[in-house]
């Protein structure tokens, strides 16, 4: 029985659920976990999108701390691998993922959130990275995934200060993409996952490589790299869909093939 993550539905759109609003520093269940329900939701042809949801009062509020203290370098560095791992399993679901924020996304729960490729929070959402607070940093891709997002200044200021952003604030400097009412981040999620799942998925799924993969690469390595995903499309089905029906100016209807 899942501890930690379970996945609810099977298509076209799948929620990986977050069970609890702490995460175990220690327990290697939570990666395995959250592992293995990214493996499941990627491979089902039936999920067309996903998203990621704790409950209506907190997304996740980061590491318990009662498991932090007294822990060896060593030791904090095997676990932390394995939570790079299951974290960078959620960001390349080769299918749109999107995080319904609602209470705390904090520390852990905002670098879990980072994973995603759209952020809708809750109005009364509180998100932050306040590691620097316990005398330490971000250690599952703060450092990394924030600054790629809201630029390198603004990142800095947040983790150097830990302060925690309201909604309004974390769209203003595009840490979230959409702010909705409290009661309604699950429908609104649940609403715009399905505009995705509606979509062709093989062409979502390069559009996410093609972007994530070319942020970290020089511009022509990166126009190579969007070439090879934009030339593979005109093995699909979808693709002659979608230009048939823009010719006869009706609406396409996506197979996922």
């Amino acid at each position: 029985m899942a501890m930690y993550v379970r996945v609810d539905g099977t298509g076209p759109v799948a929620t990986i659920r977050l069970l609890r609003p702490a995460f175990s520093p220690v327990d290697p269940r939570l990666p395995q976990e959250l592992t293995d329900a990214c493996a499941r939701v990627g491979a089902d042809p039936a999920v067309r999108a996903v998203l990621l949801y704790g409950n209506k009062r907190v997304f996740a509020a980061g590491a318990d701390l009662g498991g932090l203290a007294g822990r060896t370098p060593a030791e904090a560095s095997a676990h932390t691998r394995l939570l790079h791992r299951a974290f960078d399993a959620v960001a390349d679901v080769p299918k749109p993922v999107i995080a319904a924020i609602c209470g705390h996304a904090l520390g852990g729960g905002l670098e879990l959130a980072l994973c995603a490729d759209y952020r809708m929070a809750g109005e009364g959402a509180l998100l932050g990275l306040p590691e620097t607070e316990l005398g330490i940093i971000p250690g599952t891709g703060g450092t990394q995934r924030l600054p790629r997002l809201v630029g390198p200044g603004r990142a800095k200021k947040l983790i150097f200060t830990g302060r925690r952003l309201t909604a309004a604030e974390a769209y203003d400097i595009g840490l979230v993409d959409e702010v909705v009412p409290d009661a309604g981040v699950l429908t609104a999620a649940l609403d715009m996952a399905g505009r995705f799942a509606a979509g062709p998925t093989a062409a979502l799924a390069a559009a996410k490589r093609a972007v994530d993969g070319g942020i970290g690469l020089p511009m022509g390595a990166a126009l190579d790299l969007e070439r090879a995903e934009y030339a593979a499309l005109f093995a699909t089905e979808d693709h002659l869909r979608g230009i048939r029906a823009a010719v006869e100016g009706q609406p396409a209807e996506f197979t996922g093939r």
